[in-house]
């Protein structure tokens, strides 16, 4: 069966490491499903009036990011058939991640370290959580999260491969899931 909109049952969740491509992947799988396609984040600053990720850490502080990302993702799920792309530290919280296995299709971008950290120099100025930690610190992260992680429907190392063909494996995937 292919997919479309149509067919596609439930919001499709994205989630990985900050800078693995949850983003430029899921506004692709998106645009081919013809669905809105939401970032949690985004959600997030529009409700801070348009503070950036960094401004809420330092005036609100991580807690208060955290409270907000649970009840913006909680509302998100119960929304509209769609494509969600959750920030990196969202499935921490058991809620969010119980929420979203039973009620969405959760697809998880996979990436090793040593292609995210070829990532890393663009990805610093925006991610409050990677400005005051060193590497090895962040290897940890990297890897706490990366168990949660493996709880979903969906895997696509994304290492060597284009946010297309990224598309594509999800779109073979759901197929599969489908039938």
């Amino acid at each position: 069966m292919k997919v479309d909109h149509e067919s596609l049952g439930r919001t499709l969740v994205f989630i990985g490491f900050m800078g693995v491509g949850k983003t430029t992947v899921g506004e692709l799988v998106a645009d081919r499903l013809d669905v809105p396609f939401k970032d949690s984040d985004e959600e997030i600053v529009k409700a801070f009036d348009e503070m950036t990720i960094p401004e809420i850490f330092h005036t609100y502080g991580e807690q208060a990011f955290r409270n907000k990302e649970k009840e913006t993702i909680l509302q998100l799920i119960d929304a509209e058939k769609q494509v969600l792309s959750l920030g990196g530290g969202a499935f921490m919280q058991e809620a969010v991640r119980q929420k979203c296995l039973e009620e969405a299709v959760v697809i998880f971008l996979d990436m090793t370290f040593a292609a995210w950290k070829e990532r890393f120099p663009e990805l610093i100025s925006s991610r409050p959580l990677l400005q005051t930690k060193s590497m090895a610190e962040i290897e940890t992260l990297f890897a706490e999260r990366r168990s949660l992680y493996d709880a979903h429907h969906i895997r696509v190392l994304t290492d060597e491969i284009t946010p297309e063909e990224a598309a594509e494996q999800i779109f073979q995937s759901l197929e599969k899931l489908d039938r």
